[in-house]
């Protein structure tokens, strides 16, 4: 399955950090990011959550998704997770391969409302 949207969308926290996600006893966390604004302010709605900013990011701009990777990747973020479903846990996985995307695949993870959200500054 291969990433197929023109932007990212990243939530922000108060402190400018990353939004990431974090199942509970796992060694990694997936940053979040939605495909669409409405996929990202469904999440804020669903959630609650306390991120206050979302920004796009052009998906064909590789050398800005390059430096978002290097940076995430020194706080133990492994991959990307786009389109986050809160209640149900379903999203799409998105490994990190060197400072690009690879490989994809479908997840079905607890249900975000019991994991721990972690900042990925």
């Amino acid at each position: 399955m291969a990433l197929e949207c023109k932007e990212l969308h990243f939530l922000f926290d108060r402190a400018g950090a990353l939004v990431a996600y974090q199942e509970k006893e796992a060694s990694w966390a997936g940053v979040l990011a939605f495909s669409s604004e409405d996929e990202a302010r469904k999440f804020l709605r669903e959630s609650g959550s306390e991120a206050h900013e979302i920004a796009a990011l052009p998906t064909v701009d590789s050398s800005s998704i390059a430096a978002l990777i290097r940076q995430v990747k020194t706080r133990a973020v492994r991959y990307l997770l786009l389109d986050l479903d809160y209640r149900s846990g379903r999203c799409i996985q998105v490994e990190f391969e060197g400072d690009g995307f690879g490989e994809t695949r479908e997840r079905q993870l607890v249900p975000p409302g019991t994991g721990e959200r972690v900042q990925a500054r």
